[in-house]
């Protein structure tokens, strides 16, 4: 969702006396409210549709269906493309279809905007695919900077939870995002640990750790392993993680979404991943260093802490 900020936003400037309605998943709606990219959203469950109680995922397809054809939109853009959204657009009735063309992934023929998008290219950054989707509206995307402002109320919330841990907002912080998506794309936790206790006993830095729900189930080996003067956050939400990151000058995560969130603000991202990880999917922002230099089990934790180190000594230095 993210990484088709750009796009979005571009349509949303192309198109400004339009009425703008974007769809998304339900784990990343937060977003779309965040941006003000949109005049509405349609926020569908598909993790709920496909692994749900079928008469009930059933019965919420047809009113999805029924909801959009109600709205009686004049176009329809697939950034994504994939075969129930190409179908929704179909059904539905829309009359202006322009789809990505997805070759063997999608049902881009069901497209019928007059000028097709180029075939999707795999070798480009996300990104700059959805640029090349929108590009027959005669719209250019290839902005990749990334604006958006967290909201007031969480940046206040978690400057008082600093706070309450004796730590000012003005503080060398650096950020941890222990998590993957899938345990093979994770960096060891115990290196993670270790890293910490570099970063606390060698630098005048604070870390911070940050839990998302699918590793709640680290926290007991967190509170172990972990130095105790690192502070553990488990409970935030998405729009308040996105404020938190804002405070972080440093982020130490694994190739997974905050990475991505942490993109739109200052932090300098050190992504650790693995040495044939697709660079397509990289966060959009020039503060970053990729650490690749292996299967990321074997990536070493003086090579990362070097790294912050580097990075922390140039936040401090004039003009940096």
């Amino acid at each position: 969702m993210v990484l088709g900020l750009p796009a979005l936003r571009a349509i949303r400037q192309h198109f400004p006396d339009s009425g703008i309605t974007v769809m998304s998943g339900k784990s990343t709606a937060a977003i779309i409210e965040l941006a003000e990219i949109s005049h509405d959203q349609i926020v569908v469950d598909r993790v709920e549709l496909r692994d749900g109680n079928k008469l009930r995922s059933i019965a919420s397809m047809l009113k999805l269906v029924s909801n959009v054809r109600r709205r009686k939109f004049d176009l329809v853009i697939d950034l994504h493309s994939l075969p129930e959204t190409n179908l929704l657009g179909l059904v539905a009735g829309i009359p202006n279809r322009l789809y990505a063309d997805r070759r063997r992934r999608s049902l881009n023929w069901l497209s019928n905007f007059p000028v097709k998008p180029a075939v999707e290219d795999r070798s480009k950054h996300i990104s700059q695919r959805y640029a090349d989707v929108i590009a027959p509206l005669g719209i250019d995307a290839y902005d990749s900077e990334l604006e958006l402002e967290p909201f007031s109320e969480h940046m206040i919330e978690f400057r008082e939870q600093l706070e309450s841990h004796g730590v000012a907002d003005d503080a060398g912080l650096v950020g941890m995002f222990l998590g993957a998506g899938h345990p093979s794309r994770r960096w060891p936790l115990e290196k993670y640990a270790d890293l910490a206790a570099r970063i606390v006993d060698d630098t005048s830095a604070k870390v911070l750790v940050f839990l998302g729900p699918e590793e709640i189930e680290l926290l007991p080996e967190v509170r172990s392993k972990f130095p105790r003067s690192a502070i553990v956050f488990d409970k935030l939400k998405l729009l308040p993680l996105f404020a938190a990151l804002t405070f972080i000058k440093v982020l130490v995560s694994n190739d997974t979404g905050p990475t991505h969130l942490a993109a739109a603000t200052d932090a300098w991202i050190i992504l650790i991943s693995h040495i044939d990880a697709p660079d397509e999917f990289r966060p959009l922002t020039k503060k970053l260093s990729v650490i690749n230099s292996g299967v990321i089990d074997e990536i070493g934790v003086d090579e990362v802490f070097l790294e912050v180190q580097q990075r922390l000594k140039n936040d401090k230095s004039p003009g940096a």
